[in-house]
């Protein structure tokens, strides 16, 4: 059979990439008022502030999912692929880089953090372009680095929002459906085309209850965030042995390493 071509096209992914860091970039020399908004609810009131740094994470963001199904129509294989499918870890990336942004001054440390995040975001729009073939040699350690970074960005999301001191009813919300969604297509690539809601949702709701109970812990952003992850990653590991029709050893193995390790990490960084 005949290789479908491996590599994305190159103009369409300079654009994608350039615009996003661009936006970012632009970021401190454009000042404009924060902006509030009330939500009035008879049980409860919801004062919501926006400034120029948060209407551009949701740009960015909505920026690389579009931007990542563009650059999938060049694929010979394209037929049948969704921007749900290949849109949330881009859309993701692109706004947690906002984060680190948003606490740093401007400096040398920023610029650093711009051109790391410029080079994650594009690992992850030529990883996603390289899964929409599964019988690709080059779709299972692209599939494996985006199950990675995906897990990884959790973590981000889990202690920026644990150190922002975020109400409960915005942090589990916030905590659980992306979670759900991460889990639903890490589960996707591993398993050949299966989304598991079923077993996505269950996780996902099993890693709510747990981080509803560590939110009222004193423990660190960085624990709580490596705890909820050291359980969710091998969990989703887990299922996706079943699924691959692992028994015994070859079947544990995996999942309960990445448990003990992922743990430890976390006592440690609570001491």
């Amino acid at each position: 059979m005949e290789e479908s071509n491996q590599l994305p096209d190159f103009g369409r992914l300079s654009i994608i990439s350039a615009v996003i860091i661009l936006a970012y970039a632009l970021v401190p020399f454009v000042q404009i008022p924060p902006q509030s908004i009330v939500i009035q609810l008879p049980w409860a009131i919801f004062n919501l502030n926006f400034d120029f740094g948060t209407l551009v994470s949701v740009l960015v963001a909505l920026l690389a999912a579009i931007g990542v199904d563009w650059l999938i129509q060049t694929h010979p294989n394209k037929e049948g692929q969704i921007l749900v499918r290949h849109g949330m870890v881009p859309a993701l990336t692109a706004w947690l880089i906002g984060v680190p942004l948003s606490l740093l001054e401007v400096g040398l440390e920023w610029w650093v953090v711009v051109g790391l995040g410029g080079v994650l975001l594009t690992f992850v729009f030529v990883a996603e372009y390289l899964v929409v073939d599964s019988k690709s040699k080059a779709h299972l350690p692209a599939s494996l680095g985006l199950t990675a970074i995906s897990f990884a960005l959790y973590l981000v999301l889990a202690i920026t929002l644990q150190a922002a001191g975020v109400r409960l009813f915005l942090l589990l919300p916030a905590l659980v459906i992306t979670l759900f969604f991460l889990i639903s297509r890490s589960l996707y690539l591993r398993t050949s085309g299966d989304w598991n809601w079923f077993w996505s949702a269950g996780i996902a709701f099993f890693v709510g209850q747990l981080a509803l109970g560590l939110h009222y812990l004193p423990i660190q952003p960085l624990t709580f965030g490596l705890i909820l992850v050291s359980v969710s990653y091998p969990l989703t590991l887990l299922v996706a042995g079943v699924k691959d029709g692992r028994r015994g050893v070859s079947l544990f193995s995996e999942p309960l390493v990445m448990f003990f390790v992922l743990f430890l990490l976390a006592l440690f960084t609570n001491g």
